[in-house]
């Protein structure tokens, strides 16, 4: 065996994923619980210092409590022994009394101590609320049968109030503009996580719904590019607005819809999915630094040269899952942006204390030094268990 085989390659990968595996449960997972659990059963901190001290006094997103229950849920279902599960009780417990509103929806914002000061409706928050459920059904079966009828229950909400007439969903109720594939992204992610949960169940529908939206008009037909907002036809929006590209956002729809394309048997949307993996990796990844950038414009010119952690792994997931779903060259290919795509995230990590990350990467002034958001664990977990599933499944094949 060379260095430069196939298998020398999967088996440096496995090494470099299980020490991000080490860090995430020797680490990372005791010090989100230690101290990014709020002592007073008020759910999670946002942020916790790069001094290992949480921000007490910050306003706390809705979206922050689903994100983190799900990954003290994904912690225990992976197998790591630290009392995820009173994590995951007190986050579900604060989260339903702090933002639940009488139609079942939640809410966007809440003050520290539990008072809910932004009520509005954000799409975002609800795709986070349903897969946080989609994740206790796993790690908790016991759960699953209250899970899935509060699931049902939001999704009833959503229709009810938020239908869009012609596929997907509006931002408000009565209807605005823009309209965003961002939430929608969420959604499709997590009516995947339902499927599995629960066959059976009305997701289906939904995510080819989600899909369909996505390979006709969130996706660009001639240049294959992934836009943010749209009008309520789903047209692009006019201006600089609709001419957005986020690369992090092109790496996250290839990880979904080539996932989708494995699961429905269609070529579509692999090839769509490796469109939107190309324009990312060629023109999303910084020269110089080599890590994904923020945002381009729609003729792939740089629009945001800051770097941010969770496009990192984005990346990861999706060349991987591109990987596990080619053969030959193609897939080493893949597996050879994996390799970078760990490079790019690493950085992030070598904080002072083990455990918390930095968030942005400055084109000129290296790393911000700055709390590390409670928002971007949901995105690190994520990518390490994809990460441990995928190698193994390509170790095998």
């Amino acid at each position: 065996m060379t260095l430069s085989s196939p298998a020398s390659r999967v088996n440096t990968l496995e090494n470099r994923v299980s020490e991000l595996r080490r860090w995430l449960d020797v680490d990372a997972l005791p010090l989100w619980i230690k101290t990014g659990l709020a002592a007073d059963g008020r759910g999670f901190h946002e942020r916790i210092g790069q001094d290992g001290i949480p921000i007490f006094s910050d306003d706390r997103r809705s979206r922050v409590q689903p994100r983190q229950t799900y990954c003290f849920a994904a912690a225990g279902h992976s197998g790591w022994t630290g009392p995820w599960q009173s994590a995951v009780e007190q986050g579900v417990a604060w989260f339903d009394k702090t933002y639940r509103l009488d139609s079942g929806l939640y809410g966007n914002l809440a003050s520290a101590d539990g008072q809910l000061i932004d009520p509005t409706f954000d799409l975002y928050n609800q795709a986070f609320a349903l897969f946080a459920c989609a994740e206790l059904s796993i790690a908790m079966p016991e759960k699953k049968a209250e899970m899935r009828a509060k699931a049902l229950s939001i999704l009833d909400a959503l229709k009810r109030e938020y239908k869009h007439p012609v596929a997907g969903f509006e931002e408000a109720n009565p209807p605005r503009q823009p309209l965003g594939s961002n939430p929608h992204m969420h959604l499709f992610e997590t009516m995947q996580a339902w499927e599995k949960v629960d066959p059976t169940g009305p997701w289906m529908e939904l995510t080819d719904e989600i899909a369909a939206l996505a390979m006709n008009h969130f996706i660009d037909a001639d240049s294959g590019v992934l836009r943010e907002f749209f009008d309520h036809d789903w047209q692009p929006m006019p201006g600089d607005a609709g001419k957005l590209v986020e690369p992090g956002h092109q790496f996250e729809w290839a990880w979904l819809l080539v996932r989708y394309g494995s699961s429905r048997h269609s070529p579509e949307a692999i090839q769509k999915a490796k469109r939107l993996f190309e324009i990312a990796e060629t023109h999303g990844v910084c020269p110089d630094r080599k890590i994904v950038i923020m945002g381009l414009k729609d003729d792939f010119t740089v629009r945001d040269s800051l770097a941010r952690l969770w496009p990192q792994t984005e990346w990861l997931k999706a060349s991987l899952q591109l990987a596990i779903n080619s053969t030959g060259d193609e897939r080493q290919r893949y597996l050879a942006s994996s390799s970078k795509a760990l490079d790019a995230l690493q950085p992030f990590l070598e904080t002072p204390i083990r455990g918390l990350w930095y968030d942005k990467w400055t084109k000129d002034g290296g790393m911000i030094d700055e709390p590390a958001p409670a928002s971007t664990f949901y995105h690190i977990v994520c990518a390490i268990h994809e990460a441990c599933d995928v190698l193994e499944r390509i170790d095998k094949s």
